[in-house]
C-alpha cells in the first residue's frame, strides 16, 4: 500500500526518463490521469492510455524525447501527505518565477498555475515540472 501515489507516479516518470525508457505503466486513478493529461497538454509526455477495466486498470505513459533529450529535466513533488502546501491567487506569481509549470489541485480540478491565475483560483500545489 502506497502512502503517496502521486509521488510514486512522479518517481516512475523521473526514473524512466533517466533510464531512457519509451513507455511505462502505473496504476490508474482519476487524479493521476488528469495530472498526466496536463503533462501531455504541456508537451512533457507524448501519450497516455488507460489499459484494462476499473479494479485493475493501468495507465500506459509514452515519454517524449525532443532532440534526443528528456522533455522533463526536473519533476518535484511539493505538497506531501506530511506537509500540505497551499497557495492563494495573489501568491501564484511569486511561486512560479517563469520557469516550468506548477500543477495545482483547485476546487475546479487539477490545472496549471497559469490557468488557475486566469480563473482566479488558489489551491494545493501538487508538483513542479521543468
Amino acid at each position: 500500500m502506497l502512502s503517496d501515489p502521486i509521488a510514486d507516479l512522479l518517481t516512475r516518470i523521473r526514473n524512466a526518463f533517466a533510464a531512457r525508457h519509451k513507455t511505462i505503466e502505473a496504476p490508474h486513478s482519476k487524479l493521476k490521469e488528469s495530472l498526466l493529461k496536463i503533462l501531455k497538454d504541456n508537451q512533457y509526455i507524448k501519450e497516455v492510455k488507460v489499459i484494462g477495466k476499473k479494479p485493475k486498470a493501468k495507465l500506459s505513459i509514452t515519454l517524449r524525447y525532443p532532440q534526443q533529450q528528456a522533455a522533463v529535466s526536473n519533476l518535484t513533488r511539493i505538497s506531501k501527505p506530511g506537509r500540505r502546501v497551499y497557495v492563494s491567487v495573489s501568491d501564484l506569481s511569486k511561486v512560479t518565477k517563469g520557469r516550468g509549470i506548477l500543477i495545482l489541485s483547485t476546487p475546479k480540478g487539477l490545472m496549471t498555475a497559469k490557468n488557475a491565475k486566469k480563473k482566479n483560483l488558489g489551491g494545493e500545489i501538487l508538483c513542479k515540472v521543468s
